[in-house]
């Protein structure tokens, strides 16, 4: 008996010492949060062909009300790098060309890149990856031989400085050094560049850096018209009988950049590299073109890089590897106006140099990234320059055919000043632009509108899209987000509450049965 009373007494002693000890641990563990780095995400490229440009801590403080937190510079600009400090922006920099062979020549000159355009920023900027150079291997072949040995003298220097597991190391490729990319099972690197790609996947593979490819479906379906639909090239949902199948491995393809990913993924594979990842450095669509370019248009760009990012953010992978997500950067932030012909070379941006939104994506529910989406208020204005025998055209078109309303820039009326054709377009842009529910296509007018989130209300004129007009619904929409949160918070409250109690409850109970055991 006295045995089995200590032994219960003992059982009872331990249970009692773990939950007092459960009791200042959570009850259940968190899920371990994957660090952010490691989560697909998706950047911006940002080019600096753009006349005016802001001033670096200008675009700073635009790429944070935007909410973009991963950027990609075609140069280390010392100026942009310090305006970068102490953000949470994170930001692959670039060796161009014209310094690959300097660096590739020498362990020395390296180093110094290192120390001048890294070392000197980091970790202050988060500085998470270096792109030498930039296609090199199809737009400076010469350059090709010089490529990796100027990678690993960068490498050497990120060694020394003891920043080579924080900052990665590759260099962007274009799409064109795969042949036969389609079906993605049967593509191959050119074999004319083994002597570069072999080595250099080796390189990526002992470090783990990502492949860098630079993907354009635009490109696969300009040049494969009637054979790549064009729903396929712009992520648009399809019929089973229009998604194109890979027939060695029976795998389903609804887009081009995914087949474009599997085809590098199969190219490495045929080389024997299966850990290597692909990271999508550039991919985009232009929203203006020349008359050989009938497809870049502003509805197709915020088609595509709507589709884009919602597919990115989906973590979705694949159809050969669901399991990873490419990361992507889009080509690009700012329309490059100063970029040379054809047409769609300036037009690749998201914004206008001045910041203004080109388009509006359409990217609610995937996340944070952006602020330049149909959720935000926007209005349709006169763009800067535009004659004002141009200007009363469209003004006559969207007042007559537009069917938008202009009563309030009649005689008399409330924006009726000032009386000058510039102001009354203005009004009636918004008022079309507003009316057509700010879809892609509805602020062009022929090329003399651009959207902007400023309100262009004044005094008693108040715009049709303006925020002034629409306060009273807003404060009912923020009202029913506040009270889901409340909600969530009650049920929180309430099952911890719950939890608290029956932790109590027991230990009331393993007491008294404690005490009762010890006068037994």
């Amino acid at each position: 008996m006295a045995v089995s009373k200590l032994t219960i007494i003992l059982s009872l002693f331990t249970l009692l010492s773990t939950l007092l000890q459960a009791k200042s641990a959570p009850l259940i563990k968190q899920v371990k949060v994957q660090d952010q780095d490691t989560q697909p995400f998706v950047g911006v490229n940002i080019g600096t062909d753009v006349s005016n440009l802001v001033s670096p801590s200008a675009l700073v403080s635009f790429l944070q009300v935007q909410k973009i937190t991963h950027i990609r510079l075609y140069d280390a600009n010392p100026d942009l790098l310090k305006a970068l400090a102490h953000t949470k922006i994170r930001v692959i920099i670039s060796v161009p060309n014209n310094q690959l062979l300097a660096i590739g020549s020498s362990n020395t000159t390296a180093a110094a890149w290192i120390g001048r355009n890294v070392v000197a920023f980091y970790p202050e900027t988060l500085i998470t990856a270096v792109s030498v150079g930039d296609e090199v291997l199809t737009t400076v072949p010469s350059s090709a031989p010089i490529l990796l040995p100027a990678i690993e003298s960068l490498y050497s220097a990120l060694v020394a400085a003891n920043l080579h597991t924080q900052i990665k190391i590759s260099t962007p490729h274009a799409a064109s050094i795969i042949l036969d990319p389609f079906p993605p099972s049967q593509a191959f690197f050119n074999q004319s560049l083994s002597s570069v790609i072999v080595p250099l996947l080796q390189f990526l593979s002992k470090t783990g850096s990502p492949l860098m490819m630079n993907l354009y479906p635009y490109y696969v379906f300009m040049q494969n018209k009637g054979v790549v639909p064009l729903d396929n090239s712009l992520f648009k949902p399809l019929t089973p009988s229009k998604e194109m199948v890979d027939p060695n491995t029976l795998l389903h393809y609804t887009n081009v950049l995914d087949a474009m990913i599997d085809a590098a993924y199969s190219s490495m594979k045929n080389l024997n590299f299966t850990d290597v990842v692909v990271m999508v450095t550039e991919s985009g669509w232009p929203s203006k073109g020349d008359s050989k370019e009938p497809y870049a248009t502003i509805d197709n760009a915020d088609t595509y890089n709507s589709n884009l990012i919602k597919h990115v953010l989906d973590r979705s992978g694949t159809p050969l590897h669901p399991e990873i997500t490419s990361s992507v950067y889009i080509y690009e932030l700012l329309n490059e106006d100063l970029r040379s012909p054809p047409v769609s070379e300036a037009n690749w941006g998201l914004f206008y140099g001045n910041s203004t939104p080109v388009y509006l994506l359409h990217v609610s529910g995937s996340g944070t990234f952006l602020a330049n989406d149909t959720t935000n208020q926007t209005y349709c204005v006169v763009m800067d320059g535009v004659d004002s025998k141009t200007l009363q055209a469209a003004l006559d078109w969207a007042c007559g055919p537009g069917r938008a309303n202009c009563s309030e820039i009649q005689p008399g009326e409330n924006c009726y000043q000032p009386n000058n054709v510039r102001s009354h377009a203005t009004y009636a842009f918004d008022s079309y632009y507003q009316k057509e529910g700010r879809v892609a296509g509805s602020c062009d007018f022929k090329g003399v509108a651009m959207i902007t989130t400023s309100d262009p209300s004044h005094g008693n004129c108040i715009f049709p899209g303006s925020k002034k007009a629409t306060n009273t619904t807003r404060q009912v929409v923020n009202s029913t987000d506040i009270n889901g949160a409340e909600s969530r918070v009650r049920f929180v409250t309430f099952w911890s509450w719950r939890i608290s109690a029956i932790n109590k409850w027991w230990l009331l109970f393993l007491v008294l049965a404690f005490n009762i055991l010890l006068l037994w």
